[in-house]
C-alpha cells in the first residue's frame, strides 16, 4: 500500500520546490525535477528527478496545520526529524493534507513491534552483501587483543551469564579476575543493580591497569554491604600488582570464603529492593522532594594518584538514591580506593537540554535565519558535553599516567557509564581510533554491555509527537516547534505571503540540496535497581510503545564528544566527521538491526543476526567515504603529536555544527577566536566553565558540601582539609596550542536506500 500526492511544495531554510510526495510503508519520499537553464535545454541536458527520503522512525515531531476558513493560506505539515532536518509540506487540498498526516502517523506509530521496522525487510545493495558486520566483534578475539588471555594473566572469561540468567542486560562472557569464583560472582550480583557486577572492559597493555564498569550498589539507608562485592573489586585492583597488597588495604573479612558458600552468612547483607521502575525517574523524584534543603556546591578536581571509583552522578543524586535501597559505595568498606562524583546529569536533564537546542533551531523550515546563539548557550548542551569529556580525561589520566585502576558506574551503568568508558578507551588506545576499532568499541561497550537503544531512541515513536494545530492530541505541543507556534506562525505567514512563493518560475527551486538523507538526534540514562536475587529472563514484549520520558540523547552525546576529540586531534583518527554523522543517522533510520535492541540477550532472542543486516556493512562497503585523509597511524611516545594517549581540551568544546545542519559561523560565531571556546558555558556564577566534580570520598573522609553531614561517613575537619589541599595541587595539563580549522567535507547528495 502506498500513497502519492501531487502538487506538494516543500519548504526548507527559506527555499522551496514543487514536487510529488510518496508515502510507502517504510519511507516518506519527496521527489522533484529541477528546472534547467535555457542554455542547458539547448544542449539537450537531461535532468534526473531528485528525491529526499525519510524513514518514519526519523520523525521526531509532526504537526498538521489546517488552512483557516476563508483564507488563501494552504494547509501544511511540518516535520522535525531526529537529524535536525526541518521541512514543511504545503498542500493545495486540505483533505489530502489530513490524509497524509494520518498516514504518516499510522506508519510511524502503529507498528507497535520492533520486527515491523524497516530493518526486517531491508535488502542490501550488492556492495553491502560482501560484508557481514555481525562477525566484526568477537569478544574472545578482542579480549585476546587486549592481552588478558595471555599465559600468566590474572584474568579469566566467566560464562556465568552464558544463558543470560545471571544478568539479562550483560554480555554472555564476562571478564573477571582469575582469583574470583563464579560462586562469589553469584552472591556479588545480589548487591549490584540488575546484577551488573564490576566487570572488565579495558586492560591497558603497558601497565596492566584496567577500566571496569558496573551499576550502582544496593546500599540503602541501612548502609548494606556485600563482602563478595568488596572482594571482587579488591581483586580487580590487585591484578596489576606483583604479590604485594594494595596500599592502606587491610580487611580480613575479604579473605573469608565462608560467605561464598553460605549466602546467609552475617557478613553478607541480604538486600531486597522493589522491582525496578526507573532509576532516573526515582532520582528526579527524590531530588524534587528535597529541593531547597540541599544546596550543591561543586569542587574543582584534578587527578588522584590512586585507584578510583567513579560515580558519574552528582553527589546529591547518588545519596538520594539510598532512600529506595540504592546509592553509592560506603568507602569505609572500600579502603583500597578513592571515590569521585562527576556531577553528570541524568537522561531527563540531557533530553531537556537538547530540546532547548531544538527551540533555537525550530523555525528552520520557514526561514533562512540562523539560530539564536544566546539561546543555544542557555541550553547547557556544551556544558554537558564538556562535563562528559572532563570525566573521560580524568579516567584516562588515572589509567594511562598514574597507573591506577578505575571502576565506573552511574545508576544502572548503561548510559553515563557507557559514555565515560568508551571515550576513555578512545583516549587510551589508538586501536579504537581506527575505523574497525571504533566499530568494535561500540559493539563492546554499547551493544554487548547493554545500552537501551530501543528506549532511548524511541524507535516505535509515540502519538504524543503528532498534533493537529488547535486540535491537540496530547503531549506538550510546545516541544514541536516552539511556544504554541507563535513565532513560527508569524514567520510562516510572512513567508507564505511573499510574492511569487508558489510561482512556477521561481529560480530558487533547484537550490534545495538533494543530500541530507542523514538524520540524527536522541539518546541517555535510565532504569533503576532490579532486585537482590538473580534477575529473571527478559524478552522484548510483543507490543512495545515508546515512552517519551525514556528517550534521551546519550549515544548522540557520545558521538558529539568523539567529534570534539576528532576536531582537536585531526591526525589521530582513521575515520572522519561524516562517519560519525552518518552513524547517528542510522541510529534512527531503523534500516539495520544493530541499534534496535537494548542488550545482547534481546538481539539473540530476536535472531537479529539472522533476520537483519549489521550497520557496519554499510560503512565497510563505502570505506573510502568515511576515511580521514589526515590520519597518521604512527605511534611514538617520544614524539609530540604521535603519543599513544590523547586528552580532550575541554575548554575548546564547540558546537558540532554539521550535525545540526548549520554553518560553523552560525553555531560557533565568527573566526578566529584565539583562546576562548566557541560558546562558553555560562551557568556558573562567574561565567566560567562549571567544574565537573561534586565530591571526593575516601574511607572516613569526604570533601563535599552538597550532602548533609549526617548522610556521610564521619570525617575530621583536618582530614578533609588535607584531602582538599592534596586535590587542589593535582591538575590536568592544558593544551599549549590550538589546532587550525580543517576543511569540512561536503555531502554529495542523498544516498538511495
Amino acid at each position: 500500500m502506498s500513497l502519492q500526492v501531487d502538487n506538494v511544495t516543500l519548504a526548507r531554510r527559506g527555499e522551496q520546490v514543487d514536487g510529488t510526495l510518496h508515502l510507502t510503508p517504510h519511507h516518506l519520499i519527496f521527489s522533484h525535477t529541477p528546472t534547467i537553464s535555457a542554455e542547458d535545454q539547448v544542449k539537450g541536458v537531461v535532468v534526473r528527478p531528485r528525491e529526499l527520503w525519510f524513514t518514519y522512525p526519523i520523525i521526531a515531531f509532526c504537526t498538521l496545520r489546517p488552512a483557516p476558513a476563508a483564507s488563501r493560506q494552504l494547509s501544511s505539515i511540518r516535520l522535525r526529524c531526529r537529524d535536525f532536518t526541518y521541512v514543511c509540506f504545503y498542500f493545495v487540498n486540505e483533505v489530502k493534507a489530513r490524509e497524509v498526516f494520518e498516514s504518516i502517523k499510522q506508519w510511524t506509530c502503529k507498528s507497535s513491534r520492533i520486527d515491523k521496522l524497516y530493518a526486517f525487510t531491508y535488502q542490501p545493495p550488492p556492495p553491502e552483501r560482501e560484508f557481514n558486520g555481525w562477525d566484526l566483534y568477537d569478544p574472545r578475539k578482542e579480549w585476546a587483543r587486549q592481552g588478558i588471555l595471555n599465559e600468566g594473566s590474572r584474568w579469566r572469561l566467566s560464562e556465568i551469564n552464558a544463558n543470560y540468567e545471571f544478568s539479562p542486560t550483560y554480555p554472555a562472557i564476562i571478564p573477571v579476575p582469575s582469583s574470583i569464583s563464579d560462586n562469589t560472582l553469584n552472591y556479588a550480583g545480589r548487591y549490584r543493580s540488575r546484577a551488573r557486577i564490576p566487570a572488565l572492559t579495558y586492560f591497558h597493555p603497558v601497565n596492566n591497569c584496567t577500566i571496569t564498569r558496573s551499576s550502582q550498589p544496593l546500599v540503602g539507608v541501612r548502609q548494606n554491604r556485600s563482602i563478595q562485592d568488596e572482594k571482587l573489586l579488591s581483586a580487580i585492583f590487585l591484578t596489576s600488582r606483583s604479590e604485594r597488597p594494595l596500599a592502606s588495604f587491610s580487611s580480613p573479612p575479604l579473605e573469608k570464603e565462608s560467605s561464598d558458600s553460605n549466602p546467609d552468612s552475617p557478613e553478607t547483607s541480604q538486600v531486597v529492593i522493589p522491582e525496578p521502575t526507573n532509576a532516573e525517574d526515582l532520582e528526579d523524584d527524590l531530588l524534587a522532594a528535597t529541593d531547597g534543603d540541599i544546596e550543591e556546591q561543586r569542587l574543582i578536581y584534578g587527578a588522584q594518584q590512586s585507584n578510583l571509583i567513579v560515580d558519574a552522578r552528582p553527589t546529591v543524586n547518588a545519596f538520594a538514591m539510598q532512600a529506595v535501597g540504592l546509592g553509592s559505595e560506603n568507602m569505609d568498606n572500600y579502603k583500597f580506593a578513592t571515590k569521585a562524583y562527576l556531577g553528570i546529569d541524568n537522561i531527563h536533564v540531557m533530553r531537556d537540554s537538547l530540546n532547548k537546542v531544538i527551540d533555537a533551531l525550530k523555525d528552520s523550515d520557514v526561514t533562512p535565519l540562523g539560530p539564536n546563539r544566546d539561546q543555544l548557550a542557555r541550553s547547557g548542551w556544551l556544558k554537558h558535553i564538556g562535563g562528559i569529556l572532563e570525566g573521560a580525561r580524568l579516567i584516562t589520566r588515572q589509567v594511562g599516567l598514574t597507573h591506577s585502576h578505575v571502576l565506573i558506574h552511574c545508576s544502572d551503568g548503561w548510559d553515563r557509564t557507557s559514555q565515560l568508558s568508551a571515550l576513555s578507551q578512545i583516549c587510551l588506545d589508538p586501536y579504537y581510533r581506527t575505523l574497525e576499532g571504533f566499530m568494535v568499541l561500540v559493539e563492546k561497550d554499547w551493544l554487548s554491555f547493554g545500552h537501551m537503544f530501543r528506549h532511548r531512541s524511541g524507535h516505535l515513536n509515540s502519538e504524543k509527537w503528532f498534533q493537529i494545530e488547535n486540535e491537540r492530541i496530547g503531549g506538550d505541543p510546545n516541544r514541536a516547534f516552539g511556544e504554541g507556534g507563535g513565532a513560527g506562525k508569524a514567520l510562516e505567514n510572512a513567508f507564505l505571503s511573499a510574492k511569487g512563493f508558489f510561482g512556477r518560475d521561481n529560480n530558487s527551486r533547484d537550490s534545495l540540496p538533494d543530500s541530507d538523507g542523514e538524520m540524527q538526534s536522541y539518546d541517555s540514562d535510565s532504569p533503576a535497581g532490579k532486585k537482590a536475587s538473580p534477575a529473571p529472563r527478559s524478552t522484548v514484549s510483543e507490543k512495545e510503545i515508546t515512552k517519551p520520558k525514556e528517550t534521551s540523547p546519550v549515544f548522540h552525546q557520545f558521538l558529539d564528544a568523539t567529534y570534539q576529540l576528532l576536531y582537536q586531534h585531526p591526525t589521530r583518527f582513521e575515520f572522519n566527521e561524516r562517519f560519525l554523522r552518518r552513524l547517528l543517522y542510522h541510529l534512527y533510520s531503523c534500516q539495520f538491526g544493530t541499534f534496535l535492541f537494548n542488550n545482547e540477550k534481546e538481539r539473540v532472542d530476536s535472531k537479529a543476526r539472522e533476520r537483519t543486516r549489521s550497520v557496519w556493512d554499510y560503512f565497510l562497503a563505502r570505506r573510502d567515504q568515511f576515511t580521514n585523509p589526515q590520519y597518521d597511524p604512527d605511534i611514538d611516545d617520544h614524539m609530540r603529536g604521535k603519543e599513544r594517549l590523547i586528552f580532550p581540551r575541554v575548554s575548546e568544546t564547540r558546537w558540532w555544527n554539521e550535525v545540526f545542519g548549520r554553518t560553523d559561523a552560525e553555531m560557533n560565531g565568527p573566526r578566529p577566536y584565539a583562546t576562548a571556546p566557541a560558546v562558553a558555558p555560562t551557568d556558573s556564577p562567574n561565567g566560567g566553565r562549571t567544574p565537573i566534580l561534586t565530591g571526593i570520598e575516601t574511607a572516613g573522609q569526604s570533601v563535599d558540601n552538597g550532602v548533609p553531614a549526617k548522610t556521610l561517613p564521619d570525617a575530621a575537619s583536618a582530614g578533609m582539609a588535607a584531602v582538599a589541599s592534596g586535590i587542589s595541587k593535582l591538575t590536568l595539563p592544558t593544551a599549549s596550542e590550538r589546532i587550525s580549522d580543517t576543511d569540512k567535507m561536503k555531502e554529495l547528495g542523498v544516498e538511495m536506500q
